[in-house]
């Protein structure tokens, strides 16, 4: 069955630009996180960059532009990263920061969900067939896998849940945003017309950077953000 791959874009062109940017804002967030606690976070914008450059020579083999082997194993490594990666490291990061014990404990399912995401996916992956075509304005994928809907879901929980969940406001905030944007993208590639997940990307890695050089630092460490003195939020 057909599967959304989180991330993707509408052009390789595309695909390289947000590849750097984000990749470079994942950069700028590893080098200001001196509380290791705050790494699997500022891991994420990182990733997200090098997921954009390897889906820009998806396109370029589905174009013909490379060899097709290459273009195949841009392919696998991509949905490798939105399928397997993804799924475990964002509820792993945001359990990471979190300081209080009973939200990491509600948290945990999503762990588990984000496991047994990966690991079906992983093994549809290995198994295969992988197919991408390009479709209008995006590359379609498609993996064989029973239970599709279930998966989805699961990866849903996993990859969104953990943000609701946290005690960090501002991730609180972010989490709800992305959820409507995600639904909203959805519909929008659902309509054939254009995919802009990049650009959702780009805009989350901004917002992820950012929280990390402010937060990471800090000797209070994980929570700090929301048991600051109300002037120091508002300065």
């Amino acid at each position: 069955m057909w599967l959304p791959a989180p991330f993707l874009c509408f052009s390789p062109e595309v695909d390289v630009a947000a590849g750097i940017v984000v990749g470079a804002l994942g950069l700028d967030a590893i080098r200001h996180t001196s509380n290791r606690r705050y790494l699997g976070l500022s891991l994420i914008p990182l990733v997200l960059g090098i997921h954009q450059l390897i889906e820009a020579v998806a396109w370029w083999g589905l174009q013909g532009r490379v060899d097709p082997a290459t273009g195949e194993s841009a392919i696998t490594l991509y949905l490798a990263l939105a399928f397997v990666v993804v799924p475990l490291l964002v509820p792993v990061a945001i359990i990471g920061i979190e300081s209080e014990h009973r939200r990491r404990r509600w948290m945990m399912p999503t762990v588990a969900a984000g496991c047994v995401t990966a690991s079906v996916l992983a093994v549809a992956l290995a198994e295969g067939p992988v197919q991408a075509a390009i479709g209008g304005r995006y590359i379609a994928y498609s993996v064989d896998l029973e239970h599709g809907g279930l998966i989805v879901v699961l990866y849903v929980v996993a990859t969104c849940v953990p943000l609701l969940m946290s005690s960090h406001r501002r991730l609180v905030t972010f989490g709800a945003a992305n959820i409507v944007v995600v639904a909203g993208l959805s519909w929008l590639q659902g309509t054939g017309l254009i995919s802009l997940w990049c650009a959702w990307a780009a805009v989350g890695s901004i917002v992820i950077a950012a929280y990390v050089r402010t937060n990471a630092s800090r000797q209070s460490g994980p929570g700090s953000d929301h048991k600051l003195p109300r002037r120091s939020i508002i300065a």
